[in-house]
């Protein structure tokens, strides 16, 4: 092959395939978490809403009573298709503490999260 031929060589462009192919592994991987990333911010959106629903439930609940408070009950619900809602109260003074758990499904099976709140009754 004389200098004046201009190319790459074969091992040149073995090697640019190589370098070309690991880069797109790498990304490929990386969407992969993207996309498990993207299922759990949408079943903590759901279960979010889920608690602040049935937080202003109860709380409804307890302002439209006279003395407030007073028709307050632990209870269970299902607010979606999968998820379950359970709740309790407890009294301490003139306030009300409330314990609420939220079962939902995952590609895993069943998780569950818990939110505590008080309510003022005076």
């Amino acid at each position: 092959m004389s200098n004046s031929e201009r190319g790459f060589t074969l091992v040149e462009v073995l090697v640019a395939v190589v370098i070309l192919s690991i880069g797109l592994l790498a990304v490929a991987a990386g969407s992969a978490l993207v996309f498990r990333m993207l299922g759990q911010g949408k079943r903590t959106s759901r279960v979010s809403a889920v608690m602040v629903q049935q937080m202003e439930t109860l709380r409804r609940q307890a302002n439209s009573t006279d003395p407030r408070c007073t028709g307050l009950a632990a209870g269970t619900a299902t607010p979606l298709p999968g998820y379950t809602s359970t709740w309790t109260i407890t009294t301490v003074g003139n306030t009300r503490q409330i314990r609420l758990i939220v079962q939902y499904p995952t590609t895993r099976g069943t998780d569950v999260d818990t939110l505590r709140g008080v309510l003022e009754c005076y």
